[in-house]
C-alpha cells in the first residue's frame, strides 16, 4: 500500500478568516454538494471558523425548512431554507466573505442577506443549467420556462457577487455572457478520503469498470450499458440513484457481467474506486466530473467522454484516457485492453500525481481567493489571463 503525501497548506492558509458557503445541494448528494463538502474539509482547519449552510439528508430524510419534490427526479428535493433561521445563524457567524454556490432558494437569500449586510460574495457556477433545459426540454415550452427562471436566478446572483467561478472555460464564457462582473478559474479539489487515505497501486490489469454518478440523461448510461454488452468477459458496475434507476436495474438484471450498486456514501464509493481498475465517465457533457479527479487520485485508470470539463485542465489531460466523439466507449475501451499491463500501470501512476498536486495547487488558490475578497474592495481579476489562473493551469 502506499501513502500519497499529505498536502502543504499551513503556509498559505486565510488564519482567522469566517466564511459561509450557502448551497440548495445537501453535502454528497451530488456534484456541487460534493465539491464544498470536500472543499470545506480541507480548508476548515486553516481558518478561524467556516460553517455551510445547505439541506441535509439524514438517514434518507431531508432536514430543511420545507423541501419538495423536484418533478422528474425523486432522488433531488428542491429546498425552501427558514428565511429567519438563515438570517440568524449568519448573524451570529458574522462571516468577512459569503460563498454561494447555487441558484436555488438557499443561493439567492443567501445573497440578498449577504447584500444587505455589506458582505462580499462569491459565486460558484457549476452546473450549465442552459445544457441540462436543452437535453430534458428541448424546444418545449417547458423547457423555454424552465430555461428562463434559470438564467434570471443566474443574473441576479451574479449581480450581487464580487466574481463568480467556475471550473472551466466554457462555464466562464456562460457566465461572462449572463453578466459576471468578474470571472475566475477554480480547481476541484479532492476529499481527504480519496486523497489522504492509503491507495493500492494499479495492478496493470482491465478486469472491473466503474460507473459513479447521477443515473440521469446527461451521464449517457447507454454507453456503459452498450460497452457491457460488447465486452462479456469484463465486469461493470454502477453506481448512484437518480431518475434512471429502473433502466440500469432492468440492464443488470439482463447482463451477467453488469451490476447495479445503488447511491454509496463517500467511504464505500472510494472501496468500490480502489475494487476497479477504471472509470468510465461517458456523458454527453460535464461542467467538470470530479469523480474522474478522484479516481485518477486512487491511482485509477479514467475514461471520460469529449464532453467532460476536466479535460479543459491541460495539466490533468496525459492522465487522462479520452473518448473521442467519433468513438463509442466500447471502441476506446478495446483501446485501453490492447495495451500492455505496464503501460496500464504507468498510466494510473502518472494520474495519481497530477490529480494530487493540482489538489494541493486548488486549495492554496481557494486561500488566495478568500484573502484578496477580504482585503481588496475592488473586483477579482477577470478574464483567462488573470495570475491565479495561470497558476493553476502550469500545475
Amino acid at each position: 500500500m502506499m501513502n500519497p503525501p499529505t498536502v502543504p497548506l499551513s503556509s498559505s492558509g486565510p488564519r482567522g478568516m469566517r466564511v459561509a458557503v450557502i448551497s440548495d445541494a445537501a453535502p454528497g448528494r451530488n456534484g456541487v454538494g460534493a465539491y464544498y463538502q470536500d472543499l470545506l474539509e480541507q480548508l476548515a482547519p486553516l481558518m478561524s471558523e467556516v460553517q455551510l449552510f445547505s439541506p441535509r439528508v439524514e438517514n434518507g430524510r431531508w432536514r430543511t425548512g420545507l423541501a419538495l419534490p423536484l418533478p422528474g427526479d425523486r432522488t433531488q428535493k428542491l429546498c425552501i431554507p427558514n428565511p429567519w433561521a438563515l438570517k440568524r445563524a449568519l448573524c451570529q457567524l458574522q462571516p468577512q466573505v459569503v460563498v454561494v454556490a447555487t441558484p436555488g432558494p438557499y443561493g439567492l437569500l443567501g445573497v440578498r442577506l449577504a447584500r444587505r449586510a455589506g458582505i462580499p460574495v462569491l459565486a460558484g457556477f457549476h452546473t450549465s443549467f442552459e445544457q441540462l433545459t436543452q437535453l430534458y426540454w428541448k424546444g418545449s415550452w417547458r423547457g423555454r420556462l424552465v430555461h428562463s427562471l434559470f438564467e434570471r436566478s443566474h443574473r441576479y446572483l451574479f449581480a450581487g457577487a464580487r466574481s463568480v467561478l467556475g471550473n472551466s472555460r466554457e462555464m466562464l464564457e456562460l457566465a461572462e455572457r449572463m453578466g459576471a462582473p468578474a470571472t475566475g478559474l477554480i480547481g476541484t479539489p479532492i476529499s481527504a478520503e480519496f486523497a489522504l487515505t492509503a491507495r493500492r497501486p494499479h495492478g496493470g490489469h482491465l478486469e472491473r469498470i466503474l460507473f459513479a454518478g447521477r443515473l440521469a440523461a446527461e451521464k449517457n448510461l447507454e454507453a456503459v450499458v452498450e460497452a457491457a454488452r460488447i465486452h462479456p468477459s469484463v465486469q461493470f458496475s454502477i453506481a448512484g440513484d437518480g431518475p434512471l434507476r429502473a433502466r440500469v436495474k432492468s440492464a443488470a438484471a439482463t447482463l451477467p457481467n453488469l451490476r447495479w450498486l445503488g447511491w454509496l456514501d463517500r467511504a464505500a464509493l472510494r472501496a468500490e474506486v480502489d475494487h476497479h481498475d477504471l472509470l468510465l465517465l461517458p456523458s454527453h457533457f460535464e461542467s467538470f466530473g470530479t469523480i474522474a479527479l478522484e479516481a485518477m487520485a486512487r491511482e485509477r485508470l479514467v475514461l471520460v467522454s469529449s464532453g467532460c470539463g476536466i479535460l479543459q485542465w491541460p495539466s490533468l489531460r496525459p492522465g487522462l484516457s479520452v473518448i473521442p466523439p467519433e468513438e463509442s466507449a466500447a471502441m476506446a475501451l478495446q483501446r485501453l485492453l490492447a495495451e500492455t499491463p505496464e503501460q496500464r500501470r504507468a498510466l494510473a501512476r502518472r494520474a495519481a500525481g497530477l490529480a494530487l498536486t493540482l489538489n494541493e495547487r486548488c486549495l492554496t488558490h481557494w486561500c488566495e481567493l478568500l484573502r484578496h475578497t477580504v482585503s481588496s474592495r475592488s473586483p477579482l481579476p477577470s478574464g483567462p489571463q488573470s495570475g491565479l489562473e495561470s497558476a493553476l493551469e502550469q500545475a
